[in-house]
């Protein structure tokens, strides 16, 4: 299971944040995580809870926004909708698309007090 490595990660990226703002407690982590970006919210939620004990974000909430995934078509120049890492274009039906979005995750907003 990924999400684990996944909500370590994110714990040293929160930690680090904290530490430079002085914080004592974190009451809250923003995600934004891409559709297409091979992770399971729900088990990055349990996972982050799991390895969030015993730190300065335990009892922290985890807000998890998604991200659409898009591609660009070669066929037709659009940036377009898809959902899954293999599409056609939903204009005009080309296979050759180059991903332009979704797949990402990062660590959007830590707050602290």
């Amino acid at each position: 299971m990924h999400e684990m490595a996944l909500a370590e990660s994110v714990l040293e990226i929160v930690r680090d944040a904290a530490r430079a703002q002085g914080a004592r407690r974190v009451r809250s982590v923003r995600l934004e995580i891409g559709t297409l970006a091979s992770v399971e919210p729900e088990a990055l939620r349990f996972c982050f809870d799991v390895v969030v004990k015993g730190s300065l974000a335990e009892g922290a909430r985890l807000q998890i926004d998604a991200i659409p995934g898009a591609a660009w078509c070669f066929r037709c120049t659009a940036t377009v909708p898809v959902e899954t890492l293999v599409a056609e274009c939903p204009r005009c039906g080309s296979a050759q698309l180059q991903l332009a979005g979704g797949t990402e995750m990062r660590v959007k907003e830590v707050e602290v007090t």
